[in-house]
């Protein structure tokens, strides 16, 4: 029987910039590897990227694609696709330009692609915890089954949750920007 060890954050960080390893996640202590991206997963995070810094003011956001963590308690998640205010950004290379890339505060958009080595994981593992977070709004993509599944924050924190399979898609963490997923899944 395998036994996870935990570690703390400090050693989290260090591991996380020691560039002989993948891409790391901590989750309640126990660190964790992310599998290696299908095409489709990666097509689908460079289409919805292009998409969105299309539309974005780069003077008010940033869309982070695989470098950001967020962070939870005890749990450093890495999404796929983050939207993240530029003044967080600023603020963060001001205090550790050289350190790992964390946020704790809920940004306005995460997105995760399901993918064959991360579709359960994404739902039952980092869904809830994006929730705790209480980031504004959650993207699940599916570029197999063609779906946009989606969680937005209400004023009570409870979250609303819609399935879009198909058409334009309008955000309601950023208002004015949409995505035709027709483009997405082609």
């Amino acid at each position: 029987m395998a036994v996870a060890q935990r570690i703390d954050d400090l050693a989290y960080e260090r591991l996380v910039l020691d560039e002989r390893h993948g891409i790391l996640e901590l989750r309640d202590g126990v660190l964790v590897e992310k599998p290696p991206m299908s095409a489709g997963h990666t097509w689908s995070i460079d289409c919805l990227s292009r998409e969105l810094n299309r539309q974005l003011d780069p003077d008010e956001f940033v869309v982070s694609t695989g470098g950001t963590r967020l962070q939870v308690g005890a749990s450093y998640l890495v999404p796929d696709l983050t939207v993240v205010p530029t003044e967080a950004v600023r603020s963060l290379l001001e205090r550790d330009i050289l350190g790992v890339t964390v946020y704790d505060d809920p940004m306005p958009l995460v997105v995760e692609v399901r993918s064959p080595s991360t579709g359960a994981s994404d739902l039952t593992g980092k869904l809830p915890l994006y929730r705790v977070r209480g980031d504004r709004e959650i993207w699940i993509v599916n570029p197999v089954e063609r779906t946009l599944m989606a969680w937005v924050r209400r004023d009570d924190a409870s979250y609303a949750e819609t399935v879009h399979t198909g058409g334009i898609v309008e955000r309601a963490a950023l208002p004015g920007v949409r995505v035709d997923l027709g483009a997405l899944f082609r």
